[in-house]
């Protein structure tokens, strides 16, 4: 977990971090088991090695179609996250590896800091501001602290940074305009430090299971808590049944990775929609009121 930072205000901020969760692995299949099935075989039609993005690595299974999404959607921008060489392992902040113990399929190919910073919650919040970012929709990027105070992006890009002074936050004028991506990160790295799964499920709007799409998020606010978010979504043509992808960061601060689905290997990593009341998924459980959507 990383370390806390308490600051000493009227109210108090809280570094969230994602939480350890002790998962029932009875429903897991032994390897040995999964190798003498003969529906392994299905798994390479939805493996591509090859694949450098999210869409080319991961297929949808046999019989679903990709869900159609506007080009300059956050839904495509996510189907076209870069990943890293097939059978890559997930990279801490510090460098080292977090084996893979069946938990994920592929890891995007996106930087992280050298700090430990980026776990749930931020991975979710960054994905959707570097999408925002890249598309220059610079006054729809912002977050809540913990203790609710706003911090948005465009008064950032202005010069204006952060202070925290007894009990009081505010803003303070202090370098020229700016818009390169290292303020950029520098910005995303204070929410990182200020805000997380409790302040973000607080944002985020309650959407149901069959409004489903890429986007989406998966979360429970606490301390500690988690949030995976949906990544991608195929559609069956002719019975309309939905399987998704998921992603996520935890803790320490990782490398996003999209994760297996434990309960249903023929089709991981995808997962169907119609999975009852409770997700699980490797790392964590959820149910299905926890899913949640940004506004647009």
């Amino acid at each position: 977990m990383r370390n806390l930072i308490i600051v000493q205000l009227v109210f108090v901020f809280f570094l969230e971090a994602c939480g350890q969760q002790t998962q029932n692995k009875s429903s897991s299949l032994d390897k040995a088991t999964m190798e003498s099935k003969p529906e392994i075989i299905d798994l390479v039609t939805i493996l591509n090695p090859e694949g450098q993005l999210l869409e080319t690595r991961i297929n949808p299974p046999e019989g679903y179609q990709r869900a159609e999404v506007k080009d300059s959607s956050f839904a495509r921008y996510l189907r076209q996250l870069p990943v890293k060489p097939h059978g890559s392992e997930v990279l801490y902040f510090n460098g080292k590896t977090k084996p893979n113990r069946d938990v994920y399929e592929a890891v995007v190919a996106l930087e992280i800091g050298s700090k430990d910073l980026h776990q749930c919650a931020d991975a979710v919040m960054r994905l959707r501001a570097e999408y925002l970012w890249q598309n220059k929709q610079y006054d729809k990027i912002h977050f809540n602290f913990t203790n609710g105070f706003r911090v948005d992006y465009s008064k950032w890009m202005q010069g204006n940074r952060i202070v925290v002074k007894g009990n009081k936050v505010s803003w303070t004028s202090k370098y020229a305009p700016s818009n390169t991506y290292r303020d950029f990160w520098k910005y995303m790295e204070t929410i990182f430090s200020y805000a997380g799964t409790y302040s973000l499920s607080k944002e985020l709007h309650a959407t149901g299971i069959e409004e489903l799409k890429a986007g989406d998020v998966f979360i429970q606010g606490g301390f500690p808590g988690h949030a995976v978010m949906v990544v991608d979504r195929a559609i069956h043509p002719q019975t309309g049944e939905k399987v998704f992808l998921l992603a996520q960061s935890y803790m320490p601060a990782q490398e996003i990775q999209v994760l297996k689905n434990p309960q249903d290997p023929d089709i991981s990593p995808w997962y169907p929609s119609d999975f009852g009341e409770i997700l699980y998924t490797p790392e964590w459980t959820f149910k299905k009121a926890d899913l949640k959507r940004f506004k647009d």
